[in-house]
């Protein structure tokens, strides 16, 4: 058996799978497994890493043996949904998103996954109104006829003798279209079709035997098949002619409906949020600086609340930019997030900035003016949630700067709310907080008593990471 705890391995996979390094969490998930064969949960983690690495066949497997004591474990169906719907199985994606949805209709994913995998099919196949039949002819004849042309078409076909390493002739594309497909790919797939042209290299092999021309050609018909998928799924953030055919309606129009106007706001908040939730900060930001342009050209009658839309986008460019490590673009965006509710008195907004701004100066480390911002928010916190978690990463800053009993003030602040909340998780990280100022403080006594504190609260949250970290 392997060396640690159940628990230790699965905590270990999920923190390596958020940061990207999926081989070593597929290591812990393995050594979880050891320890507790058939386990549903850590199967659907191991599927999900499996995906990842771009491994089909194995996450299609773990996510349908953590089906096979349990048909309605839902994220057993969803992961086995997402696996069969990147292997471009849409159809049979779609009856598993349908039996998630069934199950927890309360969940987005499931009503996601049903959207994008029904508009999938159609950009596969085509919509049925797009489909016209005129019974001319007796059809069936008519289909065998063909199938039978087609079939001593393809017998009479025969490649020249000196052909052997010759692609076959494809309809040329556009490369515009292309490089949108491929995005960073179409540079690969532009590098080995230059290749192609190199005769001598295409005869050459490898130390292994292996020819270059079919190493060359087996790299092509991977990146083909990724166009073509990438074409028919075509996800949400590229659908760029439909915004375009959109945003001409808009033009055109000159009066806007207000219930349109809610609905395109809306629908492009969703598409922010989601991007930026799925781990595409890129295209979060994106897509936010579109929207706030469009936003910016419309008549102020036209837009509800167009101000304090205006401060949210600002916003929300300042979290895509502090994800992509950004750090000075994002505290420009979320102080002028602040400056617009200043300037149009929107208290909720102006306190959402000022907790922005805070987390940016404390991922620089300029302590000091994270202090001064979040002191500021401290009589707008509203939740008693919200009160701790300032407090704490207040004591946090404190901490940093040596300022050992601040930071313990505000530790016993942030405990307090904590308690208030009935929240466990942050009563363990307040409690470590002031311990760790009593250390500062050379309280040692205090600090030991603080500590026990919190390991009792580790122990009651099963969080085995801060139990040895607190020993």
């Amino acid at each position: 058996a392997p060396d640690g705890t159940f628990p230790s391995f699965m905590a270990e996979g999920t923190l390596l799978c958020r940061r990207g390094e999926y081989d070593k969490a597929l290591a812990c998930f393995n050594n979880a497994l050891k320890l507790r064969a058939g386990d549903k949960h850590c199967l659907v983690a191991r599927s999900k890493c499996y995906l990842k690495l771009g491994d089909t066949e194995n996450s299609l497997k773990d996510a349908e043996a953590s089906l096979q004591n349990d048909k309605t474990f839902s994220k057993g169906l969803y992961q086995k949904a997402e696996t069969l719907y990147t292997m471009g199985d849409f159809e049979f994606a779609l009856v598993f998103y349908h039996r998630g949805y069934r199950l927890r209709p309360e969940l987005q994913k499931f009503r996601l996954g049903i959207e994008k995998s029904e508009e999938a099919i159609v950009n596969c196949i085509g919509s049925p109104s797009s489909v016209k039949l005129e019974i001319k002819e007796d059809l069936c004849f008519i289909s065998r006829q063909a199938e039978s042309k087609k079939a001593n078409q393809k017998l009479q076909i025969k490649l020249p003798k000196d052909q052997k390493w010759t692609r076959k002739q494809e309809p040329v594309r556009n490369p515009k279209t292309e490089r949108q497909l491929l995005g960073e790919l179409y540079a690969d797939k532009a590098y080995l079709e230059k290749l192609l042209k190199d005769e001598d290299l295409m005869e050459s092999s490898t130390k292994q035997g292996i020819k270059v021309a079919d190493l060359v050609l087996s790299g092509i018909s991977y990146l083909d098949a990724r166009r073509e998928f990438w074409q028919q799924q075509k996800p949400i953030y590229a659908r760029v002619r439909e915004r375009k055919l959109r945003q001409q309606r808009w033009t055109r129009d000159k009066k806007r409906k207000p219930a349109e106007v809610g609905r395109y706001v809306v629908r492009s908040m969703e598409d922010i949020d989601m991007l930026l939730a799925g781990d595409s900060p890129e295209e979060s930001c994106k897509q936010a600086e579109r929207v706030l342009k469009t936003i910016q050209g419309w008549p102020d009658d036209d837009v509800p609340n167009k101000n304090e839309l205006i401060g949210k986008l600002h916003s929300c460019i300042g979290n895509a930019q502090l994800e992509m490590g950004q750090m000075e673009a994002a505290l420009q965006s979320h102080k002028m997030d602040l400056a617009c509710a200043r300037q149009n008195a929107l208290p909720d907004a102006v306190s959402r900035a000022l907790d922005n701004i805070g987390r940016v100066y404390a991922r620089i480390g300029k302590f000091q003016q994270a202090i001064d911002t979040w002191e500021e928010k401290i009589p707008m916190a509203k939740s008693s949630l919200e009160k701790t978690w300032l407090f704490h990463e207040l004591g946090r800053c404190y901490l940093e700067l040596n300022k050992a009993e601040a930071a313990q003030n505000y530790g016993q602040k942030s405990l307090q709310s904590a308690d208030e909340e009935g929240d466990v998780e942050w009563q363990l990280h307040a409690t470590v907080l002031v311990a760790e100022a009593q250390v500062k403080l050379k309280d040692y006594r205090s600090a030991i008593r603080s500590f026990e504190k919190a390991l009792e609260k580790a122990k009651l949250i099963h969080n085995e990471a801060a139990q040895k970290a607190i020993v």
